[in-house]
Order: C-alpha cells, then structure tokens, then sequence
C-alpha cells in the first residue's frame, strides 16, 4: 500500500489550511527537485483547489445526496408517520409553497414527509427533504399556520443553511473531489480516513438539526423568507405570527423539540412582526379550512 509522503501531506495540510498559492508553490517545488512525481503534482493542484472552495461550490447533485443521507439519519429516531392522506395533503401545500420561493427548484425536488411523533419539531435537510412531525402540525390551527411552518423549512433549503452547518475542515464537496484525487496516488487508508472525514460532514448538518440548531440569525432569515413566500402566493402571513404566538404557549424551557433547536418564539415575534402588515390573521376560506380539517384536523 502506497503512503503518504511527509511532503505530499504537508501541502495537504497547507491547503486545508486555507493556504492554497503556499501549497501549490510547493508542489513546483517538490517537483522540481524531484521529491514528488509530475502525476502528484497535478493531483496535489487539483485537490488545492477543490479545498479552496466553500459550501457554495457544493453542486446541487452533492446537495441532494448529503441531504437524503441527512434525512435518512433523522428517520432512524423519528419514524415517518404511516398516514398516505395525510402525506398528501403536506407535499400538495409544500409543493405549492416552494414554487413561489426564491429557490422553486432543487436537484431532487422538494419532498415533505410526516414524522409520527408528539415532539414539535421540523427538519429542512439540504436540497429540499422537509420532515414535520404531527406534533408540530397539531399546533396548526388552519391551513395559512401550516403554510408558515413549510415557508420558513423551505427557507432555510433556499438560503443552504444545512450545508453552512458543515465543519469547514471537511467541507463535502472538496473532500469528495480530494478523494478521487487521492486515488491516483495515495493508499487505500489514506482513502478510507478522508471518505470517513465525509460522513462528519453529514453528521455536522444532523447534529445542528436534531440537537443545537441554526444560528439565531438564520432563523430570523427563514422567518423573513416565510413572510415574503405567504404573501406571494396569497397565504396569510400574519398566520407566521399566530403561529409563533401558539409555540411560545406551549414553550418548555427544558423541552426536547424546538425548544432546544430555536430561539425563543418571543425572541422571534419580535423580528417578524416587524415584517407584517398591522393586523391579526383573518378566518381561512371555507374550502381551505374544510381540506385542512379533513387531511390533518384529525392529528
């Protein structure tokens, strides 16, 4: 098996360090005295530069899979919820609502799946998975308020806050591009250890997920993104605020769902209703109120 050298891993470390023009000036001159090999060199470039990027280089098509494998991760504790209508009902309203974002188009496209679980909570893994358990739906009390929940999921697939969650030493995309690099000239450990390296990036977006939670900031951002999307497409957007005023009923500070992945919904009142019209949210149409009651009232 083919190790590495102490010189191909100190340009290694140098570029991870952010130092790409240092490593590649060194890769010239290892070359040129012979230390390492012109087919090295070229690889050693390429890795270079594929550890230069950020998680906005991260492809569509690598956003997709990180998310599936994020969703994937989250379902081995939160059972989907076996309710086909009731599914249905979700992924026509997301659907709908995700059309008038500014991102209407992901790789995979958007899917919305219920969790069966009592916890309110809801998971937006990246291009576009959005996993909402009963639980949060339950504190939905018309149509408008389950459109403000999948408005601001959908908001956080549009502005990649999952991907931002990824640990910058191991960005995917680079390190993907790193390993098929890697192959040409480095062992096959070397290649285990940097597709482990991976799977923490897949473990950083579940963690923030499930356990600490975006940034306050973004949060308000998805928020913002929610209002602008419901007044786009005719939803209520005052629906956020009676939304965010039944979680803060029901906040637990020592709660185990959204308490501990957000920020308080008082702290959020106070940005979003900054961004609504002066009012209250006014009765759904009795058509609307009449679909919601008949798909989800019963959870």
């Amino acid at each position: 098996m083919k190790k590495l050298t102490p010189i191909i891993l100190s340009l290694l470390l140098l570029a991870i360090a952010g130092c790409a023009t240092v490593a590649k000036m060194g890769t010239q001159v290892a070359q040129g005295t012979g230390a390492i090999t012109e087919e090295q060199g070229e690889s050693l470039n390429r890795a270079t530069d594929a550890l230069a990027l950020t998680f906005e280089d991260i492809t569509p098509e690598q956003e997709y899979y990180i998310g599936r494998a994020v969703a994937a991760t989250i379902l081995q504790d939160h059972p989907p919820l076996d309710d086909s209508r009731a599914n249905a009902y979700l992924n026509r309203i997301g659907q709908t609502v995700a059309m008038v974002s500014d991102r209407p188009e992901t790789f995979g496209g958007y899917h919305f799946l219920l969790l069966d679980s009592d916890e309110i909570n809801a998971f937006a893994a990246p291009g576009g998975l959005i996993l909402v358990s009963r639980g949060l739906v339950a504190c939905c009390r018309d149509e408008d308020a389950l459109a403000a929940v999948l408005a601001h999921e959908i908001g956080h697939v549009q502005n990649k806050d999952g991907l931002r969650a990824i640990k910058k030493s191991r960005l995917t995309g680079a390190l993907t591009t790193l390993a098929v690099e890697a192959g040409r000239s480095l062992g096959s450990e070397d290649i285990k250890e940097l597709t482990e390296q991976f799977a923490g990036g897949i473990d950083d977006i579940t963690q923030t997920l499930v356990n600490s939670g975006y940034a306050r900031s973004l949060e308000h951002q998805a928020d913002a993104s929610a209002v602008t999307v419901l007044d786009r497409i005719g939803y209520d957007p005052h629906a956020l605020v009676g939304m965010l005023e039944e979680m803060d009923r029901r906040w637990d500070p020592k709660g185990h769902g959204f308490e501990r992945t957000h920020p308080s919904p008082k702290d959020r009142l106070g940005k979003v209703r900054g961004t609504v019209p002066a009012g209250a949210a006014g009765a759904a149409p009795a058509k609307r109120a009449a679909r919601f009651a008949d798909a989800v009232g019963g959870l």
